[in-house]
């Protein structure tokens, strides 16, 4: 299946540029483009884009706001999942983006970032994996945990829900939240991968989160690692 992309950045070469890279792939659709937040959310109703690469910093309605509506808000169809969010950002540690994962955004991307990479990434969010890399998720959640606000969680859970998790299932959100991939969390739990994506999607349902990415910061924010990328020991 093709993979829409709604591209929003206030600078048209950029949009130029990242509209003529993903339309030379197959699989890749580049379905509009926005160079504000407002139409970004105007456009992301009426178009229903699998992904939109996200520009944070932009006048008028902020990357960020226009995240935070986006994900919150369900098409007419209701069978279609809300968009999913890729921040594009200038910084890796831009304070910006921790806030843009609270509203809802899949991960992030470098503007820097090498074409064929970037391209992966938007197949990979598309899928419903992690866009974080373990040393980059290690640098993201330590200043995730210091930075934001400790009250809340990108959706309404707590640590209660842990419950819900086999002995199984938390290690493996452990894992997640190291930043492993599926195959790296079958080969340090001796599982296969078939079973372990089986468990990555039962831990999603039942703790109502988004996606992989919502999995790492919820495992940080109920304790259940340290930022200093341990295993938290209260649960």
């Amino acid at each position: 299946m093709t993979i829409s992309v709604l591209v929003v950045d206030d600078d048209t070469l950029v949009r130029t540029g990242l509209r003529m890279m993903i339309e030379t792939q197959e699989d890749l659709e580049v379905v509009g483009e926005a160079d504000d937040g407002e139409m970004a959310v105007a456009l992301a109703l009426e178009l229903s884009p699998d992904i939109v690469l996200m520009d944070i910093r932009m006048p008028g309605t902020d990357g960020l706001e226009a995240t935070r509506r986006i994900t919150h808000t369900r098409s007419e169809d209701i069978e279609r999942e809300s968009p999913r969010v890729i921040i594009l950002t200038t910084f890796e540690l831009d304070d910006y983006v921790y806030e843009a994962v609270r509203a809802g955004a899949s991960g992030f991307l470098l503007k820097r970032t090498r074409p064929e990479e970037l391209l992966a990434g938007i197949r990979t969010v598309a899928a419903g994996d992690a866009l974080l890399s373990p040393s980059v998720t290690q640098r993201l959640m330590r200043e995730f945990t210091r930075v934001s606000n400790p009250h809340g969680l990108p959706t309404d859970v707590s640590n209660r829900d842990l419950d819900r998790l086999t002995q199984r299932e938390r290690e493996v959100l452990i894992h997640i939240g190291h930043g492993l991939a599926n195959r790296e969390i079958a080969r340090e739990l001796h599982l296969g991968e078939s079973t372990v994506k089986t468990h990555v999607k039962r831990i999603l349902m039942k703790l109502g989160l988004r996606d992989r990415v919502h999995a790492v910061v919820y495992a940080y924010e109920v304790g259940l690692l340290s930022p200093g990328g341990t295993s938290g020991g209260s649960h």
